[in-house]
């Protein structure tokens, strides 16, 4: 606990806004709590550390949650039941961003619960909560007395905006720029890194880096100056130690075994059931008079044992455990067009890594919609990644994605968002989903590998094929070797797993772990420049399968068109309630999406149906033109004229004496209803109404009008048989009283009830 209750509370300039930190006057029963804020954005976190080791553990059970409410941001939830349910895919990508600084600080041999807990209460739409919980986390276990951490983790975000970093940028900023980059460092050196870019140089990336470490430090020094001004009385928790000269036997008995178990574990990541067997014996063999060694003790012994084997093998002998020299990368094979019926499919094996990734071409209506505190937003690229058991070899139930599976596609999606064609050039929501077949070391790479051959197959037309790297180290001492495509012994036995991603022109992005209190740039700069000739080896093999995007999509991916309306039009088109658009899908079998710009999108994989819904839309939205020929649909008769519609909702009226050369006695005797003419729009007057002509229709193109046709004389009567004014009121252009209508029905009711 805090030795002192008093409200203490801190602030110092930090980019554009002032960060605060402040302690004791919320969650004071907590063995540490602060509250950050960063302009209008506050974060509560604490921190509580139980008082006994967790029974039957050898490792640390460390637990993050950073939980979002929407009260933070003035809103309800939506749904039936208005309060938050499972955690959204931003809580659960920001719970491992806290997580991933914070776990290395910890010694080892400490088995005691630990729960950082980042509660959200206030966002001002602008500034990202992460980085606030990153440092609340560090905050609050250094008001802990029982925490064994000692260092201090300083965090901030970096944006580049017009070629210039920008400290800790707002949402608005972020999309502007090129660059979304967040760290996290001890005064040790880089801790962690999680970057997204869009194809940004390496030596940027690391000038980046460098700037948020120094920027970082104001942090840092934020919190030692909230800490000392506490008082806090430090407590001193034992931590677990097995006994040294018992370890050492075993491991001694068992050394030979474990080296030939190696040979076996390089090709697979999960566990063995010779591992198994050996713990099951040397339990029994070394069993104290007490009876107190476990399982768990002999499994950590054996666990060190691996440890030091391996990690001797690569600083000694600069080798590996699977016989590759430092930075050959794993045996590469790709493949296109696997699953018959998917849009797009790739298969990416590098070694025993596997991805099989699909991709799926949708329309806006399967856009993903994010209700997020910073507001509502439409998701129209996803990638999932699904790690099956079989794929190491286990048996376990099989749920929902975990938070390692949502992370890992995060990730993989992040690298390849960069490249994806803009809405306006490709309007399809596109769905990646990368099933890890088999895993031995850097998944997430092998999907972005994967997406970029599915994304390929299907014709999608991305900028520029992305692919990925994973690079490990091991350091003791003043010794450091980076090692090239590591495989998953190198991961849970090195010191650091870092991922890099990009095309042949930079990084899109970038992922930094480590198992030590910090690293020097220097260092994370030698991996990234490692990486590159690893990267540009896979890259070739991707082109070596596929030299660019298929011209063509997949006969079963929908055909998207892309038509634009008037605005104001857009009301015709949906019609009341949606009748007249659901009626164009009923009728054409196509999806249709209307955005409020004008901008339609019809999609059908059958041509034919897409191709009527156009023509439906086209002919509802557009202007009739005065001397266009139309194919008319006789849609009513009267006894002046006939009724034909131009094009889907539009009608015009034929007149009698436009429908012949000839006298017309009866309109029936040249038309009937549903009969398909020519005609030609011969006028559009004041009001609308659409006026148009048979028999100007079917005159070769120049030809002068042919003037309306009199009604043969009778009786010797000049004028003809007209009564009481004669032939005048025709000529005179005089309408009857049947009104004329013309355009969509829901305007012109008239027009279809007579």
């Amino acid at each position: 606990m805090t030795a002192n209750k008093m409200v203490r509370r801190v602030q110092k300039r930090y980019g554009k806004e002032d960060l605060i930190l402040e302690t004791g006057r919320m969650a004071k029963q907590a063995d540490g709590s602060v509250m950050v804020q960063y302009g209008g954005t506050v974060v509560l976190v604490s921190a509580v550390i139980s008082k006994e080791p967790k029974e039957g553990k050898n490792f640390l059970p460390l637990t993050v949650e950073y939980q979002e409410k929407t009260y933070a941001a003035g809103k309800i939830p939506g749904g039936f039941f208005k309060r938050e349910g499972r955690p959204s895919e931003k809580e659960i990508l920001t719970s491992r961003l806290v997580d991933r600084p914070i776990r290395p600080l910890f010694p080892k041999g400490f088995f005691n619960e630990v729960q950082v807990i980042a509660l959200v209460l206030s966002h001002d739409g602008a500034n990202d909560p992460d980085i606030l919980a990153i440092i609340g986390a560090s905050t609050a276990l250094g008001l802990c007395s029982t925490s064994p951490v000692v260092h201090r983790v300083g965090a901030c975000r970096v944006g580049r905006v017009d070629g210039s970093f920008v400290l800790n940028p707002t949402y608005a900023e972020i999309e502007q720029g090129d660059l979304d980059l967040v760290v996290a460092s001890t005064k040790d050196g880089v801790l962690m890194v999680e970057s997204g870019a869009k194809e940004v140089p390496e030596e940027t990336i690391l000038e980046a880096i460098r700037f948020a470490q120094e920027q970082g430090k104001a942090s840092m020094d934020l919190q030692e100056e909230l800490i000392a001004a506490c008082g806090v009385t430090k407590v001193s928790l034992p931590l677990q130690k097995a006994d040294a000269q018992l370890s050492q036997r075993i491991q001694q008995r068992a050394e030979h075994q474990v080296k030939e178990e190696l040979r076996s574990r390089s090709e697979k990541e999960g566990g063995s059931d010779e591992r198994k067997i050996l713990v099951e014996q040397l339990v029994k063999e070394f069993q104290t008079p007490e009876g107190t060694l476990t399982e768990s003790q002999v499994e950590e012994d054996l666990d060190d044992l691996e440890r030091t084997l391996v990690r001797q093998m690569i600083l000694k002998e600069r080798r590996r455990i699977d016989g590759r020299d430092l930075t050959t990368v794993r045996s590469i094979s790709c493949e296109v067009g696997v699953l018959p019926r998917t849009h797009g499919s790739g298969l990416f094996t590098r070694g025993q890594t596997q991805s099989l990734a699909s991709a799926t071409l949708g329309t806006a209506s399967d856009e993903q919609i994010i209700d997020a505190l910073k507001g509502k937003s439409f998701k129209s690229f996803m990638l999932h990644y699904s790690f099956p058991p079989f794929s190491v070899g286990e048996i376990r139930p099989v749920r929902g994605p975990g938070r390692r599976e949502i992370g890992h596609g995060a990730l993989a999606e992040k690298a390849l968002r960069p490249v994806m064609p803009l809405k306006e050039q490709f309007p399809y929501t596109v769905r990646v989903v990368s099933e890890i077949l088999e895993s031995n070391g850097s998944s997430s790479m092998a999907t972005v590998c994967g997406g970029t051959l599915a994304l390929m197959d299907a014709g999608v037309p991305i900028k520029a094929p992305v692919v990925g790297i994973a690079m490990g180290l091991v350091r003791e001492g003043n010794q450091s070797v980076i090692l090239t495509d590591i495989i998953g012994l190198e991961d849970h036995f090195g010191d650091m797993d870092f991922k890099a991603t990009g095309t042949a022109k930079g990084i899109t992005a970038l992922q930094l772990d480590l198992k030590l209190t910090g690293i020097p740039v220097e260092l994370l700069g030698e991996a990234l420049k490692q990486s590159k000739p690893a990267r540009e080896f896979v890259l070739e093999r991707v082109l070596a399968t596929l030299p660019a995007y298929r011209p063509e999509l997949s006969p079963f991916a929908p055909r998207i068109t892309l038509l634009k309306i008037d605005p104001e039009k857009i009301g015709e088109l949906i019609g009341p309630g949606g009748k007249m658009i659901r009626r164009i899908t009923q009728e054409s079998g196509a999806s249709i999406d209307v955005e409020d710009d004008g901008t339609v999108m019809v999609a059908s994989a059958d041509a034919a149906a897409a191709q009527k819904a156009i023509a439906f839309i086209r002919g509802l939205t557009e202007e009739a033109e005065i001397g266009k020929v139309y194919q008319g649909i006789v849609k009513r008769i009267t006894n002046f004229g006939a009724f034909c519609e131009i094009s889907p909702g539009k009608e015009g009226l034929c007149h009698v004496s436009e429908l012949s050369d000839q006298f017309v006695p009866k309109v029936e005797d040249v038309v009937k209803l549903g009969d398909t003419i020519s005609v030609k729009v011969v006028e559009i007057d004041s009001q609308g109404r659409v006026n148009l002509s048979h028999k100007q229709a079917l005159l070769p193109p120049g030809t002068a009008p042919i003037p309306p046709a009199r009604r043969p004389e009778r009786s010797g009567r000049p004028g003809g048989d007209y009564g009481r004014g004669g032939p005048g009121r025709e000529r005179s252009g005089e309408r009857p009283r049947e009104p004329h209508r013309s355009g969509p029905p829901s305007r012109h009711p008239a027009a279809h009830h007579p």
